[in-house]
Order: C-alpha cells, then structure tokens, then sequence
C-alpha cells in the first residue's frame, strides 16, 4: 500500500515542497523526453496517492449503494460517505451537514441554484448581477432563465487591472435585484475579489449572494460563515480530489425554500401517483444514486491540504505567484492580465504577436503543460480586447524551478518567431 506523506504526517516546522511532490507521482514522469512541469492547476490538479488510494481501497473493500441498506457493506458505505459531509462541513465552516449538498461539480452547483431559485424566487424582469470576469458557468445558466423566465441579467464593471469597480457594483442595485453572483477568484486574472465587502453590500439591499469557490478553495482559507456567503459552490478535482464531486453550500433557511432540482431516488420521503413528499435536507437536493466513492475521496484530499495547511498553501502559492510575475516581466514583448492588488495564483500572459496557441503548443513540446485560450471566459476576453491567452496556474507542488524553467521556454519559443 503506498502511504502520503502528508496525510500521515502533518508539517509543523516548514513547507517541504520536495516532500510534498513524493505523493503526487505523476509529476515524476516525462513528455516529449523532458521532465513534466505541470502548470495548468487551474483547470484542474494532480491527485496525491492517499486520494487514488482512497478511490481504489473503496471500490475493492466498501463498494455498496448508501443510504437504505441494512446490510453491513451498505452501513459501512454510508458511514464513509456521511462522514465525508462531515469534512466538507468543517473545511468551510458551514453550521450543519445539512448545508452541504453534493453535486458532480461548481458547475452543477450553479445550475442547481439558477433552476431552483428563478423557479420559487423569481419573475419576469427580476434582476440577478454577475461581474465581467465571470466563468460561463456562471453566466449561461442564468441566460438559460432569461430565455425561459424572462429575467435580466446586470454586469459588474471591471478596471483594466482586473479589478471590480465596487462602486458601480453598488449602483446597479435595484427593487428587483433578486441574487448576486460573483466568482471568488478569476480563472483567467487570478484576482481575488472582496467578496465579503460585495455580500455586505448585498446584504444591505435584502439580496442574497452564490459565490463560485471554484479558484478560491484549492488555494486559500475559506469560512463561508465568516464570509456570510448564502451559497458558496466549489469543486474537487481542483482541490486536488477526483473528478465528478463538487459542494453547494447553502444557508439552511434558504434551502429549506428551494424546490428540488431533479427528482427520483434519495430526494423523496414518499410517492404516490397523487402526491410526492421530499426528502429533509440535505438529501432533497440529491437525486439519485450518489457519487458515494467520489465524496470519500473529496474528503480524504480536504484532509490532505488541511494537514498541510491552508495558510502555508496561500503563503507557498503567493511567493511561487510573485517570483512568477518578476521573472515572466523579464521577457521582451510580454503582456500579463491581471495585475490586481489581490492576486492568487493564476498568470494570463501574451508575447509579442505570437498566438496563444502557438505559445501553448510549442511549450508542451518543451514538457510545459499550460492552458491556452479562451479559459471559459468569452465575455472577459471581449472585455479585454483578446481572443484568449496563455495561462500559467500553480498548485502546492509547484516550485521556483519550474517558474524558471517556464520563463525559459518562453524566451525560447519567442526567439522562433
């Protein structure tokens, strides 16, 4: 059995990046000859052994439908699955389990939230505001709402430094603002938005705030309840867990109004072709078998980053993004959006005239595993004038190396042009 690092011993002294790539071997692989320098994080991480391990172990030792069951197996499985809720509950603060509600991901967790709440809490001309650097995901399941309910969607501004002008977030406030929704941190700009400032703002207008923790929970502290988030969505193959999981949180009063997304097994108490009676929290908003081997996984990767640390995660992240920036500004020719005073660890960059994809490309060939375009972001990029960028991410197991040998493969690939 192969055994994490981290997860069985948790730094106290300082952060052993060395120590910590031991659990992640892909990282020890090649492409192309070169060794990998995996710098696209924000798309989605590498998963340490204890994680895989997690999947595996289950699937060959507790593999049983949850919920229901009286056999052993089936109670084992719901234990597990349980007490992953649990983790989630307590990694973000939320008060209750019954605030956290599995999805497949941040995007499911948005659609979640667009369906039910335009379906009970909103009409025809009422009012949901999002910002300019928002993740389609964020905007084409309320466009959806537009086109069936007739709901208008407003635009949060931004300055060229990828800031939100909070002051004309204020102004677009009205009587039929129903919902704010505003993503923690830019996938494309790395900005990391006063989201705690804007609920307060929103607060104080009756309106309740989904924020997208999609960028914000791999690589920062979150505390829903400090942040007095009404919803908060995220997912965990960028926190390091498997693909497939993600979290809704909501406050129990508000979810306690919604209706139900989908209907079928788990989200009912009772059926009868007269009348269906739902589930209790948080069970009414899960319908169907459950990625029960997912959630486990989910859990053991919070436990992974929490023995590690979110504080010394944000501080390595933070010196790797700084360091990132001074060297990358060395280069003739390059461009860098996202220049806020609030940064995480996301760099989106041009060279000269060379297109993004050629940028991409040409550094995969060096073993460089960027992103390239549009990042999921049309409206962003139209914003800044651009068809896409190249996009650098890091993650805890990244390193000043790698960043040098990056800026490296960037002086080479422009020196071809």
């Amino acid at each position: 059995m192969f055994i994490c690092v981290i997860c069985d011993e948790k730094q106290d002294i300082m952060y052993d990046v060395n120590k910590i790539r031991e659990d992640f071997p892909i990282l020890g692989r090649e492409v192309y000859g070169k060794p990998l320098i995996y710098l696209d994080n924000g798309a989605t991480t590498q998963k340490p052994r204890c994680v895989v391990e997690a999947i595996t172990n289950e699937y060959y030792s507790v593999n049983a439908n949850v919920h229901r069951g009286v056999h052993f197996l089936s109670q084992q499985a719901t234990e597990l699955h349980e007490a992953s809720r649990e983790t989630v509950r307590s990694f973000i603060n939320a008060r209750s389990t019954n605030e956290i509600i599995f999805t497949r991901g941040t995007t499911e967790s948005i659609n979640l939230l667009a369906s039910s709440f335009a379906d009970s809490q909103m009409q025809a001309d009422d009012e949901v505001i999002v910002s300019t650097m928002e993740h389609h995901s964020n905007i084409v399941p309320w466009q959806l709402q537009a086109a069936k309910k007739g709901i208008v969607i407003k635009v949060i501004p931004m300055n060229d430094k990828g800031e939100l002008l909070l002051d004309e977030y204020k102004k677009l406030f009205s009587e039929k603002t129903k919902l704010v929704c505003v993503m923690h941190v830019s996938n494309v700009l790395g900005t990391v938005n006063p989201v705690k400032e804007m609920i307060a703002e929103a607060h104080a207008h009756g309106v309740p705030v989904l924020v997208d923790g999609a960028q914000s929970v791999p690589h920062m502290k979150v505390d829903v309840q400090d942040l007095d988030a009404d919803f908060f969505a995220f997912s965990g193959h960028k926190v390091y867990g498997p693909t497939g999981v993600g979290v809704l949180y909501g406050k129990e009063e508000w979810l306690d109004k919604l209706p139900p997304y989908q209907g079928g097994g788990e989200m009912i108490q009772s059926v009868s072709f007269e009348k269906t009676t739902f589930n209790e929290l948080p069970f009414k908003f899960e319908a169907g078998t459950p990625d029960y081997i997912g959630t486990t996984a989910l859990a053991k990767a919070l436990d992974y980053v929490s023995a590690i640390g979110m504080d010394q995660i944000e501080a390595h992240e933070q010196e790797l993004t700084k360091y990132a920036m001074q060297r990358l500004k060395q280069i003739e020719g390059m461009r860098i959006f996202g220049e806020a005073e609030h940064k995480s660890s996301v760099i989106s960059f041009l060279v000269g005239n060379i297109h993004h994809l050629d940028m991409g490309t040409l550094l995969d060939r060096l073993g460089i595993a960027v992103r390239t375009g549009h990042h999921c972001a049309q409206p962003l990029m139209i914003r800044l004038g651009i068809e896409g960028t190249v996009r650098a991410s890091f993650g805890l197991y990244n390193t000043k190396e790698e960043i040098d040998i990056l800026a490296a493969g960037i002086e080479r690939v422009s020196k071809m042009f």
